[in-house]
């Protein structure tokens, strides 16, 4: 318990830094007047070094203990904060983008170490034959995660309205460190055996229910972000003059709600005796439920906005609450979907192999994650906030039919199990 204690404190610390960094960097540089698919290029790094982080980080958590993968990740988020706010509006806009954009990038590889660390953490610290508990402990870490997350985008917007890009920055970066030392002394030891012989070629996952799922969570996280990173944040402040302080707001309030229906989705969609099979089929059916609702919101703000639609330039508050309903339907859906992927990850995986496992895993999260970035201030320079949800509800879909794949061969490994010498 003193272990679990601990990484979910020092993820709780990150995690709202890095919601804050998100909203601070976002919000300053659209106040400078940045393009959309410039926002987006700021978080390049940020998503790569994430593909790559955790691709590694997986072999170096388990060649060299959870515990140096847990203090490197909250080490390098404090430089990134730090370089950060030491930005000079006086330098050239070359130099400023590939500044912050490497700063982005440290900050890409402390949250993927971080998180990489915490989520495995949590299977060490789960007895092995209870899929229930580690069912809620995981709804718990990564609701609470979330929700400290959403709270990190207010913070970051009321640092930059009251307070500054810089001086937030390293408010920050203070807050942060003093995390670090508290974990350093409570953690108790490391958080599990290194495996010295682990050949690198580790790194990529052999097991085909980690793959198919992996696959599924790109495309997931890539519905998610190609309207949440750039479109959204852009057409609230820009079309329906939001303050940074609602924009933020609203963000948060999503983030927030996003972790808690995370956090009791056990509840929501029942568990099965094997810990696997209910659950398999419920990613299925919450996919495809996710991608009806960015379509639905598509169509409905295209009709509104069209000459002669439901849209006036005076009634622009029955746009947002068309567009904050419809968000907020998606974060309910999203976060079901999101909370079972993380479950299944922990269920599939091996003790002596989970930090491989998780790490493969978030490879693919965050790869959909920088796909979903790019393609989010593309999309939106070229066809607007509808543009985005169109392609959302088309990577909804694209999961839930690798889901389809990977519930039939789940359904195989269980018929062999149970009858392994008709097989």
């Amino acid at each position: 318990m003193r272990g679990y204690l601990s990484v979910t404190g020092a993820y709780w610390g990150f995690t709202l830094t890095d919601g804050a960094l998100r909203m601070l960097v976002l919000l300053h540089f659209h106040q400078l007047g940045y393009t959309p698919f410039q926002l987006a290029f700021l978080f390049l790094l940020y998503e790569f070094f994430g593909v790559v982080t955790n691709l590694v980080g997986g072999w170096i958590g388990a060649r060299f203990g959870l515990q140096r993968t847990l203090f490197g990740g909250l080490s390098l988020q404090i430089i990134a904060l730090g370089m950060l706010s030491q930005l000079d509006p006086e330098w050239s806009l070359v130099f400023s983008v590939a500044y912050v954009v490497a700063a982005q990038g440290l900050a890409g590889i402390a949250k993927d170490l971080t998180k990489m660390s915490a989520k495995s953490g949590v299977k060490l610290a789960t007895p092995q034959d209870k899929s229930s508990t580690l069912f809620h402990w995981v709804a718990v870490l990564t609701g609470s995660k979330n929700a400290l997350k959403g709270i990190g985008f207010f913070v970051g917007a009321f640092l930059l309205q009251f307070v500054g890009f810089s001086a937030g920055l390293l408010i920050l970066a203070a807050g942060l460190a003093v995390v670090l030392l508290a974990v350093m002394v409570y953690l108790p030891g490391d958080l599990t055996a290194k495996q010295k012989g682990l050949p690198f070629q580790r790194i990529f996952s052999k097991d085909r229910q980690v793959n198919l799922l992996s696959g599924a969570r790109f495309f997931l996280f890539s519905a998610r972000d190609v309207w949440f990173v750039v479109g959204v944040p852009v057409f609230l402040y820009d079309v329906l003059e939001w303050s940074f302080m609602e924009v933020g707001g609203f963000l948060a309030v999503w983030i927030i709600g996003y972790g808690v229906v995370q956090s009791v989705t056990p509840r929501i969609i029942g568990q099965s005796t094997d810990g696997k099979s209910h659950e398999v089929s419920a990613a299925r059916l919450w996919a495809f439920a996710l991608s009806a609702v960015p379509a639905m919101l598509a169509f409905m703000v295209l009709w509104m906005m069209l000459p002669g639609g439901g849209f006036a330039p005076e009634s622009k508050s029955v746009l947002s609450m068309v567009i904050v309903g419809g968000l907020l339907l998606f974060g309910l859906v999203f976060a079901v979907n999101s909370s079972v992927h993380s479950y299944l990850i922990l269920s599939f995986s091996k003790a002596q192999d989970v930090s491989l496992n998780v790490g493969f895993y978030y490879m693919s999260n965050a790869a959909g994650r920088l796909v979903g970035t790019l393609l989010s201030g593309l999309t939106y320079q070229l066809w607007g906030l509808v543009g985005c949800l169109a392609i959302a509800a088309l990577f909804a879909a694209l999961s839930g039919a690798i889901v389809v794949i990977l519930e039939a061969h789940t359904h195989q490994l269980r018929r062999q199990d149970a009858h392994p010498k008709a097989l």
